[in-house]
């Protein structure tokens, strides 16, 4: 039996051929032009690079770029999304380790003739996506056509589901990154809604968007709904939004209850990873500062240093061994932090070139974030194990000292690193940037850490302008100087 890969927007443009699939400054398109200009742009993919070849893609949240992106899927090549804002030695790295053939930055020019499309299957990889790490050079997450399509199938299950073919959704998240591209893009196209296109994101000038296109979902980071939240206009512009969406980074409980405050609307948070295509848990909206719990269709389990299952919740396999996962949400009141490990149709094949450290043969993969697991059975993180700091051999979560210095009304940011010492092995170390003028001395906010945080995970402060952040606004440590 043929089993072809699903296709979204050819499935859009049979179910609503004339329903508005995308909104753009200088553009508007229905499903059918969209699946029209896809083809063209697939035939001319098809010309220029071959089947399985990879295809970078340059180009900021655009109709151009989501035509080109459904372009190369539909051409059996693998898309390549990068950051059109990377450095010259980044794009240089990212080219030649994904050996992509051809890079575009601009739309594509017809093809001089139709060449043949081949039949894509599900298991075909469709996206190699650099996740940004906490050290050392990206890695190409491998990410199939039906690793794709699970995660849509997956959230589709949650009641209700976030989104549907009647929404109108913005797209302001970057698409070279796996939340816009499939948490954002993806789902739009899923469900033939419609997308709202948004280059650059403003607060100001993206809540005119909102509100002019009636919008009904955002798809967001922490950084915009905070930057939403100060906006004077913020409650009217979206009172047409039922669903807010909160990835990619973790949301503060404090900048929740604040746009809540401002707009009348609780946040929808999801937590996932790129090599998860992205989603694996959705947070109840009642409970800020959780991820929630894993969608269907995820397995997940929290696992202890030296192996042990503290907690486990989601779908086991026949095969597993009923002991060792006998640990329901019932059983506990709480659990000791552990590491995410999670298993289902939408994790990826391992990294590229060879699929190395993906999943085992079970299923299973461990994702490097830690979490413990409440009462209620909520997951809630605590930290990425890479950036665990033993200081005399106890654990310090960075994450729990930088909450403490956010807490500062003089404090804007803060992002904590070990250091080497002599004395414990290591130490935490802060950098922070000040929210007043003139800012705290470091005394003074070593004097406030003292009242929230054991003696052994007192930081060093450094007071800096500013801290390097990604595109979708996590701080990049490790452009940190350790």
């Amino acid at each position: 039996m043929d089993v072809r890969a699903a296709d979204p927007v050819a499935e859009a443009a049979a179910r609503r051929p004339d329903g508005l699939a995308l909104i753009a400054a200088d553009a508007s398109l229905t499903w059918a032009a969209v699946d029209e200009r896809v083809t063209a742009a697939a035939h001319r993919v098809a010309e220029l690079a071959g089947p399985g070849e990879r295809v970078a893609i340059m180009l900021p949240n655009s109709v151009d770029f989501v035509v080109t992106y459904f372009g190369v899927l539909r051409a059996g090549r693998v898309a390549v999304p990068l950051n059109p804002g990377y450095t010259d030695d980044e794009l240089e790295y990212a080219v030649r380790d994904s050996g992509a053939v051809l890079i575009v930055r601009e739309a594509l020019g017809p093809s001089a003739h139709a060449a043949e499309l081949p039949s894509v299957a599900p298991g075909d990889l469709a996206v190699l996506l650099y996740t940004s790490g906490t050290s050392g050079r990206p890695k190409g997450a491998m990410l199939t056509h039906a690793a794709l399509a699970a995660n849509h199938e997956q959230l589709d299950a949650v009641d209700p589901p976030p989104a549907g073919p009647d929404d109108v959704v913005l797209l302001a998240v970057p698409m070279f990154h796996a939340y816009g591209l499939n948490t954002g893009l993806g789902m739009v196209a899923h469900h033939a809604a419609t997308g709202v296109l948004v280059d650059r994101f403003d607060a100001a000038a993206s809540l005119s968007v909102i509100a002019e296109r009636a919008v009904t979902v955002t798809i967001g980071v922490p950084s915009m709904y905070a930057a939403w939240a100060r906006q004077p206009a913020a409650a009217t512009a979206m009172s047409s939004v039922r669903t807010p969406v909160c990835g990619a980074a973790p949301l503060a409980p404090e900048d929740s209850a604040r746009f809540t405050a401002a707009t009348g609307k609780s946040i929808l948070v999801g937590y996932g990873l790129t090599e998860t295509a992205p989603v694996l848990t959705i947070g109840a909206r009642e409970k800020p500062g959780s991820i929630g719990r894993p969608l269907p269709g995820v397995s997940l389990l929290l696992r202890s240093a030296d192996g042990a299952v503290l907690w486990t919740d989601g779908i086991a396999s026949p095969d597993d061994d009923e002991a060792e996962l006998d640990l329901s949400v019932a059983d506990v009141d709480g659990t000791d932090p552990g590491e995410i490990v999670v298993r289902g149709a939408n994790l990826f094949a391992g990294y590229w070139p060879d699929g190395r450290d993906g999943p085992d043969a079970d299923g299973w993969w461990a994702t490097g974030d830690v979490a413990y697991a409440d009462a209620d059975g909520d997951l809630h993180l605590v930290d990425r194990i890479g950036e665990l700091i033993l200081v005399n051999g106890f654990n310090v979560y960075p994450a729990e000292i930088e909450r403490v210095l956010d807490g500062h009304p003089a404090v804007a940011e803060a992002a904590v690193i070990g250091v080497s010492d002599p004395a414990t092995g290591q130490r935490p170390h802060a950098f922070v940037v000040a929210a007043l003028d003139p800012p705290p001395t470091p005394a003074e906010l070593q004097v406030y850490c003292s009242g929230q945080l054991a003696r052994f995970k007192m930081p060093s402060i450094e007071l800096v302008s500013e801290l390097p952040h990604s595109a979708t606004g996590k701080v990049r440590k490790r452009e940190l100087p350790s």
